[in-house]
């Protein structure tokens, strides 16, 4: 298939186009390739994947634009028949979003209106999209799931993920555009984002410098290593959104719809503690941290656990790669990228 996904200079964009190359599609990756965090990472994975593509059965190539260009992405659209669209890319980090709003709104509610735009006047096969764990906000029962409201974000930025879903609904609805959010929960592995806690954590460990430990280190957390996100996102990109023939508009399931429309939790379903998380990063290390504790921050959620049933019972997956095999491979990353 041709395949565009948006995000390919990001971490999950980046694996995500790498195995679709793999398994031999036709990727187009589209990114602005901003300053977020060092662009350099971000060239690297571009380089990464243009050196796969000349020996994968599947071809690579990059658009370097913006999705908050209307003009852009529709000639991205008009010079390539995609049979799916995987959107990826967003502006992420919950922090920066209560200092820089403005960047969420332009890349992930113009951003997407944009992609959501041209799928339809290009009447794409299926749109698989990414969410986040953090639009359960408030909601305190464990594990999360789907059918449990999520109309209460914490932050800004899972507000304009949100959005998204609300956004991909009404335009399953009004034009039958086939439509899947997944929510990622706390995605780590190679090539990660150097604003994440476990990028933090070992570049610091290594340093011997402190590293700050919010929450006093009892925050819970799905991780999630980015090869089961990925096998994921495949899988349910391959599986096109269909409505949901019992849905009930007198008990209407968020997860679902008359309209071809899917949300689906994509998480670990065994919830680690960051205290654990660490202990994991110093044994992959060598080291130990030295930790500075602090109370919980404006806008973090306290815990995240993903039940992912639903997802399990569509594409027969589910993620299952243990905490220390995913750091160590995360850390192995880190030496060699670094030279260490």
């Amino acid at each position: 298939m041709r395949v565009l996904v948006t995000g390919a200079a990001g971490f999950i964009g980046f694996h995500t186009a790498a195995a679709l190359v793999r398994r031999g599609d036709d990727v187009v990756g589209f990114d602005v390739v901003n300053d977020y965090y060092d662009p350099a990472l971000k060239e690297a994975r571009l380089a990464l994947l243009e050196r796969l593509a000349d020996d994968a059965p599947g071809s690579f190539t990059f658009i370097r634009a913006d999705l908050a260009d209307p003009a852009a992405v529709d000639a991205c659209f008009a010079d390539h028949a995609f049979d799916r669209v995987i959107h990826l890319a967003a502006q992420a980090g919950v922090r920066y979003s209560l200092d820089n709003p403005r960047a969420y709104v332009a890349s992930n509610i113009v951003g997407f209106t944009h992609i959501l735009e041209a799928c339809r006047a290009h009447k794409i096969a299926h749109l698989t999209y990414a969410s986040t764990s953090s639009v359960y906000g408030g909601n305190t029962h464990m594990p999360f799931v789907e059918t449990n409201g999520a109309d209460h974000p914490l932050q800004f930025y899972a507000a304009t993920k949100r959005a998204n879903e609300l956004m991909a609904h009404s335009y399953s609805h009004l034009f039958g555009l086939p439509t899947t959010g997944l929510r990622f929960f706390t995605v780590y592995g190679p090539w990660g984002r150097p604003d994440m806690s476990p990028y933090l954590f070992t570049k610091a460990i290594f340093a011997g410098e402190p590293i700050q430990v919010f929450n006093f280190g009892h925050h819970s957390r799905d991780f999630t290593y980015v090869d089961d996100i990925v096998e994921g996102v495949v899988r349910i990109s391959d599986q096109i959104a269909k409505p949901n023939l019992d849905w009930d508009s007198d008990a209407p399931d968020p997860s679902t719809s008359s309209a071809p429309f899917r949300i689906y939790n994509i998480g670990n379903n065994n919830p680690v503690v960051l205290a654990d998380y660490i202990a994991a990063i110093e044994n992959a290390v060598g080291k130990k941290a030295v930790l500075e504790m602090l109370p919980l921050q404006p806008g973090d959620v306290p815990d995240t656990s993903a039940d992912v049933t639903a997802l399990v019972a569509a594409i027969g997956y589910k993620p299952s790669t243990p905490i220390q095999v995913g750091v160590n491979a995360f850390v192995d990353w880190y030496r060699q990228y670094h030279g260490l």
